[in-house]
């Protein structure tokens, strides 16, 4: 596990940023694993001002809320529609967004995970990181060997996603998303952490022992793992200045 901390959000999302498009403009069919929220904002937009050629790239995405329509303004579906796929070349075909209005769930994942494993696996998947050390919707005593499957979401989850609702009422209880399991099949991952309030987070994931009550810590058992933080995300580590240093001192640099 690689951890880079930068002075800014914005610094590290464009050195993650980087690895992206490198992924892309290596392996024009490349298959990459999407996040939603806040945190990767900033790097689909750095994606989209590059005018990548996006016509052979197939996407994943972690997650949707179950029971929300495509449209409505809180969906995953609708999220990636707007901050990245109506802006790139991508070919609609080749997105696939969990279906929170699926009438068989349990086969609806079922599904998805043979979808990812007939677009040959995931070469890149991009993360965040819920406070509690949730990615994608696998919330704390989730299976370390979890693949896609329905989820109910704990009640700090649906409190830290009241602001994009308006409401904590209005936020579903369950969603569909991909397994720990699935995300440790990337044959990368990524995950981008910014702020004080993800500090405790990251600094258990990162240091503490890999257990299912932090679903992220079990990426220090990911063979090709690169973590990027602001100083405030990166503020709870004990050995900071030691990830500074390696950073510093690579013999090449993943650019």
């Amino acid at each position: 596990m690689e951890i880079v901390i930068q002075p800014t959000a914005a610094a590290a999302t464009t050195l993650a940023a980087r690895l992206f498009v490198k992924a892309i403009r290596q392996k024009p069919a490349c298959v990459l694993g999407l996040a939603t929220g806040s945190t990767p904002l900033a790097l689909y937009r750095e994606l989209i001002a590059l005018n990548l050629d996006w016509r052979n790239v197939t996407t994943f995405n972690l997650d949707e809320y179950v029971g929300l329509s495509p449209e409505h303004s809180q969906s995953y579906y609708r999220f990636m529609q707007e901050t990245l796929f109506q802006h790139v070349t991508i070919d609609k075909r080749n997105i696939h967004i969990p279906d929170g209005l699926a009438e068989d769930i349990l086969k609806f994942c079922a599904d998805y995970e043979t979808r990812i494993v007939e677009a040959g696996g995931i070469d890149i998947q991009l993360l965040g990181i819920g406070t509690d050390g949730h990615i994608g919707f696998n919330e704390p005593t989730s299976s370390l060997a979890s693949r896609t499957r329905l989820k109910t979401l704990t009640p700090q989850t649906r409190r830290d996603n009241a602001r994009f609702f308006g409401s904590e009422d209005e936020v579903p209880h369950h969603c569909i998303t991909m397994g720990i399991g699935t995300i440790l099949d990337a044959r990368q991952c990524v995950l981008l952490a910014f702020g004080k309030n993800k500090a405790h987070a990251v600094a258990d994931a990162v240091e503490g022992a890999v257990r299912a009550m932090n679903p992220a810590s079990a990426l220090q058992m990911h063979p090709n793992m690169t973590v990027f933080l602001d100083e405030d995300a990166a503020s709870e580590l004990r050995l900071a200045d030691y990830y500074r240093w390696v950073y510093e001192n690579k013999p090449e640099r993943a650019d």
